[in-house]
């Protein structure tokens, strides 16, 4: 352990004095005027017992001390600097500052998507367990995060997903100027190891299992099976989601929720006809006619 010696200087003040350390005693700057003051300075509370103390001052690598006029430094000043190097050699604390959390190690880039309007912001770490989606600021109460990005007055819609944010804007702003603000906004949040979303946020899987839990059919359970094992990670994969909500038999029709990129996106009816319902097709043959999305 480091061995204390300290200096004494004179200020401009005859009435201050500073007790400057061979070490950084504290990282902040701390004034306190009395006892009650000194609640978080050990050190200070002791220095008040001395009945000529007025005030202490703690920054950096010294302790500044007033005192009343009852006596002169002269007299006391030895004194006062024996009990500090006392004090400081015996590893008492000085003052018990609140703790600053490490920001993590995050990174974050920027990726486009096949809907021009998206972009989907990767981070190196899971950031959410399950997907969620916000339409606006009022759908947002439980996720500090869709919060704050709302605030960007170019910000439409935002969805997560385990280890990204896909950001639907207005066409207000060009991303080439809106994404490098928001790259660097959710990376900050997110090394600030800040909530994504709190403990009562529902996620969309769970808003869709209202929809599973009902008994369905064998050709629906089939579906919701094709969808999670084949469709859910391309599409995921171009920064969006998709929801079975439920199959019709007598007209072969299977309605889905699209989310994040894929909702809205010029080129999801393509997906759905030559990709997802030609897939459906090809697996579950005459049962399946035609691939519908509620919102687009």
């Amino acid at each position: 352990m480091k061995e204390f010696h300290i200096t004494v200087v004179a200020t401009n003040n005859p009435a201050i004095l500073k007790f400057e350390a061979n070490d950084f005693l504290v990282k902040g700057s701390y004034e306190f005027k009395n006892i009650d003051e000194a609640k978080d300075s050990p050190l200070a509370q002791q220095l008040f017992y001395l009945p000529f103390i007025k005030t202490v001052y703690i920054s950096g690598n010294f302790i500044a001390l007033e005192r009343f006029d009852i006596v002169d430094w002269k007299d006391v000043k030895d004194e006062v600097a024996q009990q500090l190097v006392e004090y400081l050699n015996a590893g008492e604390p000085i003052v018990n500052e609140p703790e600053t959390s490490k920001k993590q190690a995050i990174t974050v880039y920027g990726e486009v998507t096949p809907n021009p309007g998206v972009m989907k912001f990767v981070a190196n770490k899971k950031i959410v367990p399950a997907t969620f989606e916000f339409k606006n600021i009022d759908e947002a109460k439980e996720s500090e995060l869709a919060k704050q990005l709302f605030h960007f007055p170019f910000v439409k819609e935002v969805f997560f997903d385990e280890n990204y944010v896909s950001v639907t804007k207005f066409d207000i702003i060009e991303w080439d100027e809106a994404a490098p603000q928001l790259r660097e906004f959710i990376r900050d949040y997110l090394a600030d190891g800040k909530e994504v979303v709190s403990a009562n946020a529902k996620s969309n899987e769970s808003q869709s299992q209202s929809v599973e839990t009902i008994a369905l059919d064998d050709t629906s359970k089939q579906i919701v099976d094709i969808l999670e094992e084949y469709v859910k990670p391309a599409v995921a994969s171009d920064g969006g989601n998709i929801l079975f909500q439920s199959y019709e038999e007598q007209s072969g029709t299977v309605n889905v929720m699209l989310q994040g990129a894929c909702s809205g996106c010029p080129s999801s009816t393509f997906t759905l006809k030559n990709g997802i319902e030609n897939m459906l097709k090809n697996m579950l043959g005459d049962k399946v006619k035609e691939v519908v999305a509620l919102n687009g």
